[in-house]
């Protein structure tokens, strides 16, 4: 590893994790077993990924670990805040997606991993009637409270470090007003003011996380650290932020499928996807107000790979509609169904069909994971604000659109901002450029 001015990962890192349903006990049950040498990370591009650094003969295929001071699992602790007490064995046992033999040999460490009380507004997630809640007079108090617990959790669990993510439900769209929004001081006015209209209960996590120094993951498609106020919190804070919405099945499929229909020039008629499942996410999708919020993240993918500006007669006015419905016997074992309809040559028109029967959960635990360990070396490299490298993970990355900037929604474009940003960790050459 070239010298760098990236702090060493010493000492613990504690994770906290904003739910303790399907994709938190299945990413907490995965890191114990493994650490056991009893499940492999599969899917986990810190636990085995390598990029290229140097060139030509001095060329070298590396692990992350081995270009920059990545935490390792054995120094992971895991905490979490969930609406219903059961510990993470109980959680991991009732949500099914593992198989009992793959959760009893790590039962003692996670019947340690009781929920704090959950920082909840139910108007923002209509269909979760859990009563482990925070009482709480207003959104300002309802900040403070958590940030006690990551104060009280860093210390009784000796941890150097902390990283928040969020795993939890997908709240009702809120979306972005600038009164409210637009600054910092706004945003602490209206808090303390508990207008629960414009400050949802993640942005308590996020601003309790960003002043306690820990970055802050949003694995939903919540507005929450998406707005300017968050933003200038994590850089007078110095913290990094992350976010939106794991890419785990779906849009995974639609950011690497996309660049081959553009990269090939092909036209676009339309585009719809559709998903059935049946988890607690399914559950709380079920309701319009919170599906409205997926869908506006799962939406802006495809409208930034295939732009009609760029080649209007493959790609003006095509349809673009994705639809989710809960499905009770499918639990967490998501299928997703893909109609793409296409033009060639003189217009002749083609269709594709994708059917991905997958698990969710089994997708996002690695995101969580390695987001969590990318977060914490953003954290000690000195980065902070948005955290544009990420995109990778995100279905709906962050980007300053005050000034007009696009997300980057392109798979091998993401790859190439991740490999170069931890080139760069590493104190290797950022080499490759995003075309």
């Amino acid at each position: 590893m070239n010298k760098t001015n990236v702090k060493p990962a010493e000492g613990k890192l504690g994770i906290m994790v904003v739910g303790n349903g399907a994709v938190a006990t299945t990413f907490m049950t995965g890191v114990l077993m493994a650490r056991k040498g009893l499940a492999k990370p599969v899917g986990s591009m810190t636990q085995y990924d390598k990029i290229r650094v140097g060139k030509g003969e001095n060329a070298k295929y590396l692990p992350y670990s081995e270009i920059a001071p990545i935490a390792s699992l054995n120094d992971i602790v895991f905490g979490t805040w969930d609406v219903y007490p059961q510990n993470a064995f109980q959680s991991a046992m009732y949500c099914e997606v593992l198989k009992e033999k793959d959760i009893l040999p790590v039962k003692d460490e996670l019947e340690k991993i009781v929920p704090m009380k959950a920082a909840f507004d139910k108007n923002y997630a209509k269909r979760l009637d859990g009563d482990n809640v925070k009482d709480c007079k207003n959104r300002w108090e309802m900040m403070e409270a958590i940030r006690q617990d990551i104060r009280d959790f860093k210390e009784k669990n000796g941890c150097s470090r902390i990283v928040v993510i969020w795993a939890a439900s997908t709240e009702i769209y809120v979306p972005v007003d600038e009164n409210v929004h637009g600054t910092l001081a706004a945003l602490e006015n209206a808090m303390k003011a508990d207008d629960r209209e414009h400050i949802a209960p993640s942005m308590c996590y996020a601003y309790a996380a960003l002043s306690e120094k820990a970055p802050f993951i949003m694995g939903a498609p919540n507005t929450t650290v998406d707005i300017p106020a968050m933003w200038e919190l994590a850089e007078k804070t110095k913290m990094p932020i992350c976010g939106k919405d794991f890419k785990t099945g779906q849009t995974l499929v639609k950011s690497g499928f996309a660049p081959i229909i553009g990269t090939r020039c092909l036209g676009l008629s339309g585009w719809f996807s559709t998903n059935i499942l049946g988890n607690r996410d399914g559950l709380v999708l079920d309701e319009p107000a919170n599906f409205r919020t997926k869908e506006v993240s799962k939406l802006s993918t495809l409208e930034t790979i295939l732009k009609p500006e760029n080649q209007p007669d493959l790609y003006t006015d095509y349809y673009h509609k994705v639809r989710i419905n809960y499905y009770p016997p499918r639990n967490d074992n998501k299928e997703g169904w893909d109609n793409i309809d296409i033009f060639g040559w003189m217009g002749y028109p083609m269709q594709i069909k994708i059917n991905f029967l997958c698990r969710d959960s089994i997708l996002a635990a690695p995101l969580c994971l390695d987001l969590c360990l990318l977060s914490d070396l953003a954290a000690r490299a000195g980065r902070y604000g948005i955290q544009r490298f990420l995109s990778f993970f995100l279905k709906s990355p962050m980007h300053d659109y005050t000034k007009g900037e696009e997300a980057v929604n392109n798979l091998y474009q993401q790859y190439t901002m991740l490999k170069n940003a931890i080139r760069e960790m590493g104190g290797y050459e950022a080499d490759e450029e995003i075309d």
